[in-house]
């Protein structure tokens, strides 16, 4: 997650789990599914994203690179095809050489394929440390946002396989987000430009590990649209809620869900676990796959699959801006 180191100390400090408030918990419209996502498959994604061969996913590394090569892989072997000629998508304003990972899941109805959700989540993090803790300078970021990455990950799987949407999918792994949102920038425009028929974007960031409240996650920019009350709808469950220090703090606009949110002016909003509580290497060499809880993410990732399911499903476009 971008720029929200500054004010760790002081979040540390005057967040408190008393003052949350419930998003609307209906289940009149709750879509059920036997699919099981694995723990094995979480657990096997997020090791290698966060492991020490990738020096820390900066942006424009080889590290990186080999990230971008094992995200194009899962998508081939699931027979995502990619959007563009490519899975890859150039980046055209990072000074290095850097991708966006992108895919696509066409929906099965043949009108509503026409409109796209899009489900993402930033695969960089910030690279190698200036000073080394214990002999380490590797921000592995297991959990920003390795963790993100996964479970969208773990999304597409489920959807390459089921096919079960009606409106298609766009499936995207942005790079740069530690850079100032570059990549999501550079893909909004892009798709601004070509037409491209967004209905919503949802954003996977910072879900290794969870939080002790009465909502399974919460989703910045809660006030903006419906979107935390057709979550929770087509889950059944309190999935998502609200946390004040994310509008104290505008974590809406601090991840890849503003750019689309920017252009399109359609609901993009992002799903996160960290609290501010709950995980204290933000941004450190701490942030590794051992401190994660992979059941968790499994079990996220699998509350989550039919709250993608009814977005895509609906007749009508049921979550709106407020």
């Amino acid at each position: 997650m971008r720029k929200i180191l500054y004010f760790l100390p002081f979040l540390f400090l005057g967040c408190s789990t008393s003052n949350t408030k419930k998003a609307d918990d209906k289940s009149v419209t709750a879509v059920k599914t036997a699919y099981q996502v694995q723990q094995k498959s979480v657990s096997g994604t997020l090791e290698y994203l966060a492991s020490d061969e990738l020096q820390g996913r900066d942006s424009g590394s080889e590290g990186i690179e080999k990230a971008a090569q094992f995200l194009e892989k899962m998508l081939k072997d699931n027979n995502i095809k990619p959007y563009f000629k490519t899975y890859r998508d150039t980046l055209g304003n990072f000074d290095k050489p850097a991708y966006n990972i992108v895919g696509v899941i066409e929906g099965n109805d043949p009108k509503l394929k026409k409109e796209y959700v899009i489900i993402g989540a930033h695969y960089d993090h910030i690279g190698l440390a200036q000073k080394a803790i214990n002999g380490d300078n590797i921000a592995n970021g297991a959990n920003d946002n390795a963790s993100g990455t996964t479970v969208a990950s773990e999304v597409a799987k489920y959807f390459a396989k089921n096919k079960t949407n009606k409106r298609s999918l766009l499936i995207v792994f942005f790079s740069a987000e530690e850079k100032g949102l570059l990549g999501s920038y550079h893909l909004a425009k892009k798709l601004k430009a070509q037409n491209f028929n967004l209905y919503s974007m949802l954003n996977f960031e910072m879900l290794g590990v969870p939080m002790k409240r009465d909502f399974a996650s919460y989703i910045t920019g809660f006030g903006k649209s419906n979107m935390a009350k057709k979550i929770n709808e087509y889950t059944g469950k309190n999935t998502v809620g609200f946390l004040p220090v994310e509008l104290q703090y505008r974590l809406f606009m601090a991840s890849d869900n503003y750019p689309f949110f920017v252009e399109f002016h359609v609901p993009a909003q992002t799903v996160s676990t960290f609290d501010f509580e709950n995980f204290e290497y933000y941004h450190h060499v701490f942030d590794e796959f051992k401190l994660m809880d992979t059941a968790h993410m499994a079990a996220y990732a699998q509350e989550i699959i039919p709250a993608v399911e009814g977005m895509t499903n609906s007749k009508e476009k049921e979550i709106k801006l407020n």
